[in-house]
């Protein structure tokens, strides 16, 4: 029995902490819920995670949701992988921008413009301001690649890029250059396809 297990639907958002697992190369275990059967909602994974929602990890005593945070705690508790900048590092500002720029920015612009409101929101009131500013930042930082923080692939890039990934899939991102060359480097690291193919098998399972 490991002592990293991950409660995971597939796919779903717990899908990032999938990935961020694979890119991190400690053995861990999955420990499978179902949605349709409401699993997530019971009271056994409620005691894990109140919100009932996925992922959620333990690590030997710790508890730890939200994919964001997930990934970080990984990405420092396990340095070796290369996916952390250490604190004191200039860089580690921008890291940290990037891992919950993502959740806090990206994710509900995209799910706005999904499911709109009977009345526009004013800009001032949304977090992330408007829609096509969120996404021409997120275009001009992923340009220059081939990672957001340059040569070194971080945790911050599986969180945005499984972001734009889903984004991008369902057509809830404009397909812009800059979006399709970043996605198109993620997808060739064999991390995120052991994490897809694994994620196919428990799903068809």
């Amino acid at each position: 029995m490991s002592d990293l297990v991950l409660y995971h639907i597939a796919p779903s958002r717990s899908s990032i902490v999938h990935w961020m697992l694979e890119e991190i190369g400690e053995p861990y275990e999955i420990r499978l819920l179902s949605m349709n059967r409401g699993e997530n909602r019971e009271p056994a994974y409620l005691a894990v995670n109140p919100m009932g929602k996925v992922p959620a990890i333990t690590h030997k005593a710790v508890v730890i949701t939200e994919a964001a945070a997930i990934c970080l705690y990984l990405a420092d508790t396990f340095p070796k992988a290369g996916l952390t900048v250490p604190i004191g590092d200039p860089r580690r500002g921008p890291f940290l921008k990037w891992l919950f720029f993502s959740p806090s920015c990206i994710e509900p612009a995209i799910m706005d413009r999904a499911f709109k409101r009977t009345e526009e929101a004013p800009r001032g009131t949304l977090g992330y301001g408007d829609f096509e500013t969120t996404m021409d930042v997120v275009a001009k930082a992923v340009e220059p690649g081939p990672y957001l923080l340059g040569e070194q692939f971080t945790a911050a890039d599986v969180v945005v890029g499984s972001t734009l990934r889903w984004g991008t899939m369902f057509k809830l991102i404009p397909e812009r250059p800059e979006f399709t060359a970043y996605i198109d480097r993620l997808a060739e690291r064999p991390a995120l396809q052991r994490s897809e193919t694994k994620d196919e098998e428990l799903k068809a399972a």
